[in-house]
């Protein structure tokens, strides 16, 4: 690959990681470097993701993506089997392939239903040398029926995918009990939480923390919607044929 990054976008990744209590090896750099090589090359073969320029695929992908590791550093304290990551639309790797960089003990499942970026995850993961990584080319609400995967995972986490309501019925059927689900989202957090609240309820969750979140040298409101999952979610749920999207849980 001709692209590299620049040593002030490593260097300013590593910085904000820093910040985040975490500590990048010089070989953790690498792969993102090499992980942010690989975005620009697939981009230019088909549409992976809107955000190409290299400042941005740093601040607004890398680093937003690692926002939610102080969460898992957390979490991980709670049990002591491998702890387990399931990244719903992922799209290019994100979260998932940050997060599982920054923290390579635990088991990441990338999980799409874009087969070009399940490819491209697939690409990635074989290309960074992630260990106990998976891309699955599936819709949640499908992959959720599976007894292999319903109520597996210690955390499941989505950034960009759907407005609350909606998404918490594709995030908590896979959720294990007692484990989290992490919604990433923008401005409108507070307000997607009070549409979601009888979702929560109903897919046996309880909202325990609204997190705001800032990325470096960004004044844009993010935070992370953090869900645990206190009760097994009825075997009604999640619906299939859209129903989610069209007809979230709560509305009217």
């Amino acid at each position: 690959m001709e692209y590299q990054p620049s040593l002030d976008s490593i260097q300013k990744l590593s910085t904000f990681a820093a910040h985040l209590g975490l500590s990048l090896a010089p070989h953790q750099l690498e792969q993102f470097a090499r992980y942010a090589a690989l975005i620009q090359a697939w981009n230019k073969k088909f549409n992976l993701t809107a955000i190409v320029e290299e400042e941005a695929i740093f601040s607004l992908h890398f680093a937003d993506s690692l926002t939610v590791a102080p969460l898992l550093v957390q979490e991980r304290m709670r049990f002591s089997e491998p702890p387990t990551l399931m990244d719903i639309g992922t799209g290019a790797g994100l979260p998932g392939i940050p997060l599982k960089i920054a923290l390579p003990e635990w088991h990441v499942w990338l999980v799409d239903s874009t087969a070009k970026k399940v490819q491209f995850c697939k690409t990635a993961i074989e290309a960074l040398g992630l260990h106990d990584t998976h891309a699955l080319h599936a819709r949640a609400e499908e992959l959720a029926r599976r007894p292999e995967h319903r109520e597996q995972y210690h955390v499941v986490v989505a950034r960009a995918v759907a407005p609350l309501p909606t998404l918490v019925e594709y995030l908590l059927p896979l959720t294990r009990l007692g484990g989290v689900c992490i919604a990433m989202k923008g401005r409108q957090a507070q307000e997607e939480v009070e549409a979601a609240q009888r979702a929560i309820e109903v897919l046996g969750g309880v909202l325990e923390q609204l997190q705001p979140v800032a990325l470096p040298e960004r004044d844009d409101r993010r935070a992370l919607v953090i869900i645990r999952k206190q009760r097994a979610t009825p075997e009604a749920y999640p619906r299939l044929g859209g129903a989610p999207r069209n007809r979230p849980i709560g509305s009217r």
